[in-house]
C-alpha cells in the first residue's frame, strides 16, 4: 500500500531478496578500494580549520562560530538563543551558548545510540536515536543538570545500516523522521525506506512517503508549507549513477522509487525489471552521483540579498563511493523561475582529492546568518553577507 495510512510497527516482514551484504560491496567489487570514510571522534582545533580555502559568492563571508563538537551533525534552534547539535557516532548531544565574543559548548547528553536527529518545540528538545525518540523537558534552563529523557516512541527498527534519523517538526505540529533502507539495495519491509510522522506525544504513527532510500534532511517551503527532502542514491552502479535526489512531497502517499527506480529514470538492474519508472515520483533536481546530500533548509532570513529568499541550501557531505570525489560543498536551488536552477553556493572543503571538512547540516539563524555543521572538523561555521 503506497498511501499515508499507518503501517503496523509490529510487522516482521523481511526483504524478499537482497543481492549484497547490507552495505558492503557485491562480489564483483570486492577488490575495490572504495570504502566509507570513518567519522573522527575528535574535533579539530581552530588553527587546523582552513576557512580561507572556502569560496563563496561576492559579498559573503564565512567564519568559525564554534569548535570542539566532535562529530557535529544536525542543528536545531532553541527559544532562548541556544543552538542544539547532534552527533551520529560520538553519541553526544551538544548545546552551544553564545557568549558574544565566544561560544561555550556543553554536552547535555552522552552515551546515546546514533543520536542524529534533533528538534525543539515548547521548551523541549526532541532527540532521535536509532530506534527511539526522546524528549528532554525544560532543557534550556537545565544545561548544567539536564533532566532524564522521556521516551516518547520506542518502536522503530533497530537496523544499523541507514538507521540514523533526521528529525524535524512540520507545519502541522508533528514530528517527522526517516526510516532508511536496511541495506544498500534490497526489497525493504514495509517498516523501512520511508518518511514517517507522529504527534509530539508519540501517538499517531503514520507513513508520509515511501520509496525513500535514506533521507537525512528535509524542510517545508515557507509559502506552500509542502515537504521537500534530500535522498541518497544506492551504491555500486559506478561512478556516475545514480544521482542523489531533491524531492518534493506536497501530500502524503507518494512513492519515490526505491528500490525499483533511481533518480527518476534509471531502473534498478535487479529490482526494476518488472517495474516502470513512470510509476513513481521523480526528483525535482538530480543532485549529482554519490554527493551525499544531507541537511537542507529554505533560506528565510533577511541578511542575504533578496533573491536568496526561499532558496534551498543543501549540505553535501561528499562521496566515498566514487573514484574521483564529488560533493564536500554547499549547493543552492532557486525555485523561483519555474525550472529549478542548481548551482554551487560554497566550496573548498575538498582540495583536489583530499578533504578537510564535510558539511552535514545548515540552519538559518534569527539574524539571517547561516550556520553549517561539519562532522569531520567537529565545528560550526557562520556564513554572513555584508552589503
Amino acid at each position: 500500500m503506497l498511501g499515508g495510512a499507518a503501517t503496523p510497527l509490529h510487522a516482521q516482514a523481511q526483504p524478499r531478496k537482497q543481492v549484497t551484504p547490507p552495505l558492503g560491496p557485491p562480489p564483483e567489487f570486492a577488490a575495490s578500494p572504495l570504502r566509507p570514510h570513518p567519522a573522527p571522534l575528535t574535533a579539530k582545533p581552530a588553527h587546523e580549520i582552513p576557512l580561507d580555502r572556502i569560496k563563496l559568492p561576492p559579498g559573503f563571508q564565512i567564519s568559525l562560530w564554534a569548535e570542539g563538537l566532535p562529530n557535529a551533525r544536525s542543528i536545531t534552534l532553541g527559544s532562548k538563543g541556544l543552538v542544539f547539535v547532534s552527533s551520529r557516532v560520538a553519541g553526544n548531544v551538544y548545546a552551544v551558548v553564545d557568549k558574544g565574543d565566544r561560544r561555550e559548548v556543553k554536552i547535555i547528553a552522552k552515551g546515546l545510540h546514533r543520536p542524529n536527529g534533533v528538534a525543539f518545540r515548547g521548551g523541549a528538545l526532541y532527540v532521535a536515536e536509532l530506534s527511539r525518540i526522546l524528549r528532554f523537558d525544560n532543557i534550556e534552563d537545565r544545561l548544567d543538570n539536564p533532566p532524564a529523557p522521556v521516551v516518547i516512541f520506542d518502536r522503530l527498527p533497530k537496523d544499523e545500516p541507514h538507521g540514523w534519523k533526521f528529525l524535524a517538526i512540520g507545519p502541522d505540529g508533528k514530528l517527522y523522521f526517516n526510516v532508511g533502507a536496511p541495506c544498500n539495495i534490497c526489497e525493504p519491509p514495509p517498516t523501512h525506506a520511508l518518511i514517517a510522522r507522529i504527534n509530539l506525544d508519540g501517538t499517531g504513527y503514520e507513513v508520509f512517503a515511501r520509496g525513500v532510500r535514506q533521507s537525512v534532511g528535509f524542510d517545508w517551503h515557507p509559502v506552500t508549507r509542502e515537504l521537500w527532502f534530500t535522498d541518497n542514491g544506492r551504491d555500486w552502479l559506478g561512478d556516475d549513477v545514480p544521482s542523489d535526489e531533491l524531492n518534493h512531497a506536497p501530500r502524503p502517499g507518494m512513492h519515490f522509487g526505491y528500490p525499483y527506480c533511481h533518480q527518476g529514470d534509471l531502473p534498478d538492474p535487479e529490482f526494476g525489471r518488472n517495474r516502470s519508472c513512470g510509476e513513481f515520483t521523480p526528483p525535482v533536481v538530480k543532485l549529482g552521483p554519490h554527493v551525499a546530500g544531507l541537511g537542507m533548509r529554505f533560506y528565510t532570513g533577511d541578511m542575504f540579498p533578496p533573491e536568496y529568499r526561499n532558496r534551498i541550501i543543501i549540505a553535501q557531505r561528499g562521496s566515498w563511493n566514487r573514484t574521483k570525489k564529488l560533493g564536500y560543498r554547499l549547493m543552492q536551488v532557486d525555485l523561483s523561475g519555474g525550472r529549478p536552477r542548481y548551482e554551487v553556493f560554497a566550496e573548498g572543503w575538498l582540495q583536489g582529492e583530499a578533504f578537510w571538512g564535510r558539511p552535514v547540516d545548515v540552519q538559518v539563524m534569527p539574524d539571517g546568518a547561516l550556520l553549517v555543521s561539519d562532522d569531520n572538523a567537529g565545528a560550526l561555521y557562520r556564513i554572513t553577507y555584508k552589503r
